[in-house]
């Protein structure tokens, strides 16, 4: 909370296909945030989904329902003055706007990679059991991968480092905290 009782908590969404780096980022981001003074709290799928869906089906019902509460979860938080990290694919358009709906203060930070880079820098073997037949579900594979359509910021990993990128969304979060 800030002298006056109001809170600069946002939301930072970073979504990708998997293996883009929004894991790395969030990593990068999170001190840069805390530097700033927030509280901050990374929401990242794999440790959250272990909660909540210990067997994961990754079916469309599944996936509905897992991002529902997710953004329910960081809705929550933000109310309370935590600044949440996403680190999610959040493969529809729909899950971001949901969280968006639930959150006034909301960055949507598009995450790009080439679905080929992505497939050599899958070290949790995600695309590989995709490949396999595995699983069918792989968001850029086989399930489409719906891109923000007009991103607070974008991130192209392919030309900027993790610190970069977390330097310029710690700018956009100070734009937005400013406006309120």
């Amino acid at each position: 909370m800030t002298a006056n009782g109001s809170s600069r908590a946002c939301a930072v969404w970073l979504t990708g296909l998997p293996a883009s780096g929004k894991s790395t980022i969030a990593a990068a981001l999170k001190p840069k945030l805390e530097a700033a003074g927030h509280l901050v709290e990374i929401l990242e799928s794999d440790a959250v989904r272990r909660v909540l869906t210990p067997a994961p089906t990754y079916s469309r019902e599944e996936r509905d329902l897992f991002y529902r509460a997710l953004a329910f979860m960081g809705s929550r938080l933000v109310a309370y003055g935590v600044t949440v990290l996403f680190d999610a694919t959040a493969n529809r358009r729909a899950y971001r706007d949901f969280a968006r709906r639930l959150i006034p203060r909301f960055i949507e930070v598009a995450v790009v990679c080439p679905l080929d880079l992505c497939m050599k820098r899958d070290y949790k073997g995600t695309y590989r059991r995709g490949q396999r037949g595995e699983s069918t579900t792989v968001p850029g594979l086989h399930d489409p991968y719906e891109a923000p359509l007009i991103p607070d910021v974008t991130i192209d990993t392919t030309k900027m480092t993790a610190e970069e990128a977390a330097g310029r969304i710690v700018e956009r979060v100070r734009e937005l905290s400013q406006s309120f």
